[in-house]
């Protein structure tokens, strides 16, 4: 295998950083319980745990790819994604974590049937699986396998297979908490490597000053005139919480490490730490981009501008260690995946529909089959999307899972709110809604003739469609004549720490002060 990136140097430091993932992979599964349950890590992670395998699951190597060009050509303002995400993590600590802690829920499904009842559960059981395959695992690894392809000069198939054998074995061996504790290390990881290049870099342009008079003031901004056509700041306010509800808390792949937690503190310290690491995405991320614009202004391709830093500035050795980042990305994101889809299926479709009784072994045994079957079926649909010419076909892809935010986030706020919202008005948004939201989003992408029309902001039109659908549940809640009540799951009132609540307070401080400083 050849690479003109790579060096001798640089294939033995990648092979170090694998046998070290490996050995910890290998330790962390000897901590779990013989027998215990692969799924939620027999509810032992801690808060350092639950903040890396969040901010991990988050992190792809398409993000560092893509905010590295968002930060070349446009600056910080793309940093709104990281920043205002605080508000949503905080929900999901005070609001929503600790009713699925109450619940004592292994998925998210089985908390809204506790909510709306078993036929909710099963709609959203196959929603959240079909969301994790193509969104989850099969778009992360054709962006992914892209780099790889680039870097290592191998086929499409091979590069998924290769992420996919490396993530497999963790979520088979040891579970989530193997998940979680590989996640500590790869992350610590990207901050060092991260944080090298941005140092390094700055140092070539001759410092901060430098590098301010060296770009446009508006590279500095976080909030653009309505008339910005990528990120104009109304769209932004209004359509990124319909984004944040539903990734930050209702998608079982993010939320996976908080139902693990040893108990409510640890899960509120972990989304803080989450949220604090939050703010490093445009420092670790956006700013290489924005050193490149200084540096190397005539470069042509924006996406270059990461891998283009990596190969200028860094010497022989430290490439080994920035793709052994890139690899921890994707291994982080991909692991998170994995488990969530064993998770719910095993326990939303074949523990509840079909075998109630099962041991904690044959669950275990089910789980690791669907890894299996979830990781080939993503290669299926990795090299099926690469087959596909003339499309940029991860923007699209990503454009179309901004249209599946607004059925979840609408259940689940109204599930959570309103306690008259009635299963029928569920199920209708889950299904009727998400079908009208997809079309919204296919006539979006690729107008027929007939709507040739200035079309509102991609955020905009996402916050339009939730207020529909948030509207259409409650009159269908109000008109409907079953009268079956399924009570909102009551929070945990235990574990509730001031410690907590004291550094969210910080956080909000910080976060506040951030966006006044850049604006």
């Amino acid at each position: 295998m050849e690479s003109h990136y790579m060096q001798g140097l640089d294939w033995f430091i990648l092979g170090i950083y694998f046998a070290v993932l490996i050995a910890i992979g290998l330790w962390a599964s000897s901590k779990r319980k013989k027998g215990g349950s692969l799924f939620l890590a027999e509810h032992s992670l801690r808060w350092h745990h639950i903040g890396f395998s969040m901010w991990g699951t988050n992190v792809g190597p398409s993000m560092l790819i893509a905010s590295a060009s968002a930060g070349f050509t446009t600056g910080i303002v793309s940093g709104n994604y990281a920043w205002y995400a605080f508000v949503f993590i905080a929900l999901l600590a005070f609001v929503f974590a600790p009713r699925y802690l109450g619940a004592k829920v292994h998925t998210l499904p089985e908390f809204m049937g506790l909510r709306f009842g078993q036929s909710t559960r099963n709609i959203l059981a196959w929603y959240t699986i079909v969301t994790i395959v193509i969104s989850w695992l099969a778009l992360t690894l054709f962006a992914g396998g892209i780099l790889i392809r680039q870097v290592f000069d191998i086929p499409m198939w091979m590069s998924a297979a290769v992420l996919l054998v490396i993530s497999a074995f963790f979520t088979m061996l040891g579970g989530l908490k193997a998940v979680a504790y590989t996640n500590v290390y790869q992350m610590i990881l990207l901050i060092v490597v991260s944080l090298v290049l941005v140092i390094v870099g700055l140092g070539r342009v001759g410092g901060i000053q430098a590098l301010v008079d060296k770009v446009p003031a508006d590279y500095w901004v976080m909030f653009k005139p309505n008339s910005d056509e990528a990120f104009p700041w109304l769209p932004i306010i209004l359509g990124y919480p319909v984004m944040g509800v539903w990734f930050w808390c209702t998608d079982q792949s993010m939320v996976q490490p908080v139902l693990a937690a040893k108990d409510l503190r640890e899960g509120q310290l972990g989304t803080n730490f989450t949220g604090w690491l939050k703010i490093l995405d445009v420092a670790l991320y956006i700013l290489p981009g924005i050193i490149c614009f200084a540096l190397f202004p005539t470069l042509e391709n924006p996406d270059e501008a990461y891998l283009t830093m990596v190969e200028n500035l860094f010497p022989v050795g430290m490439v080994g260690l920035v793709f052994a980042v890139l690899t921890a990305c994707l291994v982080s994101t991909i692991g998170s995946a994995l488990n969530a889809l064993s998770t719910v299926f095993t326990m939303d479709i074949y523990v509840k529909r079909f075998r109630p009784n099962a041991s904690q072994r044959r669950i275990n045994y089910v789980g690791r089959l669907v890894t299996v079957i979830g990781a080939v079926i993503a290669i299926a649909m990795t090299v099926a999307i690469d087959a596909i010419k003339g499309l940029n076909l991860f923007n699209v892809f990503q454009s179309v899972l901004g249209f599946i935010a607004p059925p979840m986030a609408a259940v689940f706020v109204l599930g959570i709110f309103w306690k008259r919202a009635t299963t029928r008005a569920a199920n209708f948004a889950l299904t009727i809604g998400t079908a009208f939201c997809l079309i919204v989003g296919v006539l979006y992408l690729w107008p027929p003739e007939w709507l040739q029309f200035p079309w509102p902001h991609f955020m905009l039109l996402s916050f339009e469609l939730f207020v529909i659908l948030v509207i259409s549940m409650v009159i269908i809640s109000l008109t409907d004549s079953d009268k079956a009540q399924y009570a909102i799951p009551e929070p945990i009132h235990e574990g509730w720490s001031k410690l907590a609540i004291s550094l969210w307070i910080a956080l909000a401080v910080v976060m506040i002060s951030l966006y006044v400083y850049f604006n």
